[in-house]
């Protein structure tokens, strides 16, 4: 048998009317007239049968059914307020779950993850580092940083930044390259095999390279670790290789790079999309990644070979771009 319940309105009015044994400052908090406060509530007392008021000569008095009534309205009302005060409380703070690759997390995600806390003590953050995309639906997870083509049907997606591949080393490397071709005497570093390097002389103008030797990493944050310690050269991406390159751990010995055709995507379910914690997530990535692009633009400059580099080792056809991008980000980075 369904429950009896009266309307919202009618119990608001009756609580504010009893707790001030005035219509009129319960119109004045509620802000709507007196008359409507005095209909809502004759309303309520006719549904249920039962007088709440006494009004005599514009005097107002509770009956003992109404002070009876008035602990049961206003316990209900306290912890409906209180149960919305807390999922509104859940949408801006408290636990928020991100989902992203090892490589990611290692080698951009958990660098940061200190100033993401200075902006927004209100939210914590638990990340949970995998190579599967994520099912929201299934799992608890809150948003997720893919990479992909950003094609996925029923979610919201906004790109972090887009991505190149280029060569870097350490800073004590770097001094002895001059040209391209001097990376080959230097050790190649790896990413699964060898193709990504061939293709990355081939841009660069470098002839000879039917041969290309050096240890295979099967994990891109073995193969920027493995630059920065200094044991040789490696093609890395935009997103992977910032942190270093920012701290002076890496540098790019040439301005040569190959655009990818993937890259990496901030998704979420549409329905929770909007929600603030999620928002102030997403708004945070896309600024860190904002200022990345701008500081490693501004390293290219602080070099001076772009301007000077032959167009032709500069870029690549756009066929060779997108089969390199659809090879390369297929890996498992």
């Amino acid at each position: 048998m369904p429950r009896r319940l009266p309307q919202l309105s009618a119990l608001r009015a009756f609580e504010a009317a009893a707790r001030h044994v005035s219509f009129t400052r319960a119109a004045q908090e509620l802000c709507v007239t007196q008359g409507a406060v005095s209909h809502q509530v004759k309303g309520l007392e006719s549904e249920l049968g039962i007088k709440f008021f006494n009004r005599e000569r514009q005097r107002l008095t509770i009956t003992g059914a109404g002070q009876e009534y008035l602990a049961v309205v206003r316990d209900a009302l306290d912890r409906i307020a209180t149960g919305t005060e807390r999922l509104v409380q859940r949408q801006t703070s408290g636990m928020l779950t991100v989902s992203t690759s090892p490589d990611f997390a290692a080698k951009w995600l958990v660098h940061r993850l200190g100033r993401f806390a200075e902006v927004h003590p209100e939210i914590d953050l638990r990340v949970s580092a995998t190579m599967h995309h994520v099912d929201f639906a299934r799992e608890d997870v809150d948003i997720a940083v893919r990479h992909g083509d950003g094609h996925w049907p029923g979610l919201h997606v906004t790109r972090l930044c887009s991505e190149h591949l280029f060569a870097v080393c350490s800073p004590t490397l770097a001094s002895e390259l001059g040209r391209p071709a001097d990376v080959l005497k230097l050790p190649l570093l790896h990413f699964d095999d060898h193709t990504t390097w061939f293709a990355w002389l081939d841009a660069a103008g470098v002839a000879g390279t039917d041969a290309i030797h050096g240890p295979i990493l099967n994990r891109a944050s073995m193969l920027i670790d493995a630059a920065v310690d200094g044991q040789g050269i490696a093609l890395a991406r935009t997103t992977l290789a910032a942190w270093d390159l920012i701290n002076g751990r890496l540098v790019r010995p040439f301005p040569i790079a190959l655009p990818l055709s993937k890259s990496y995507w901030i998704v979420s379910p549409k329905a929770t999309a909007s929600l603030p914690k999620l928002v102030a997530f997403r708004e945070w990535l896309l600024a860190q990644a904002s200022e990345d692009t701008r500081r490693l633009d501004a390293l290219v400059d602080q070099v001076g070979r772009a301007q000077h580099a032959p167009k032709r080792r500069n870029s690549v056809s756009k066929t060779k771009a997108r089969q390199l991008g659809s090879k390369f980000s297929n890996k498992r980075i």
